[in-house]
């Protein structure tokens, strides 16, 4: 008979604090705003690139000290006409948006 009452009064107190929480608002989560592509650029720049050219230049070395420079120095030709190509490109993003705000203004 006391553990009726006690499980009764426990429901009735877990009820009233369930429909307390229930009327409290949440916060509205924020909208997304989109992909941060300088964010993904610099973290290229930074942090992917320096590796990939440090792999770059353990394998050239490990050809070198094997007696393949000719293969060492394609290769590097080719990395280098590589980075010139980047070079270039964002070259040409600076010069395309020199010459939209210089017909634009």
């Amino acid at each position: 008979m006391i553990a009726i009452e006690l499980v009764d009064t426990a429901w009735a107190g877990a009820t009233q604090v369930l429909d307390t929480l229930a009327s409290i608002p949440l916060a509205a989560e924020p909208e997304p705003t989109g992909i941060n592509t300088e964010g993904v650029v610099s973290f290229f720049a930074s942090k992917i690139a320096p590796i990939l050219l440090a792999v770059l230049g353990v394998i050239f070395i490990g050809r070198a000290s094997r007696g393949e420079i000719s293969k060492v120095l394609t290769s590097s030709a080719i990395a280098i006409v590589g980075l010139a190509f980047i070079a270039g490109a964002a070259t040409l993003f600076f010069v395309g948006d020199y010459l939209i705000n210089l017909i634009f203004e």
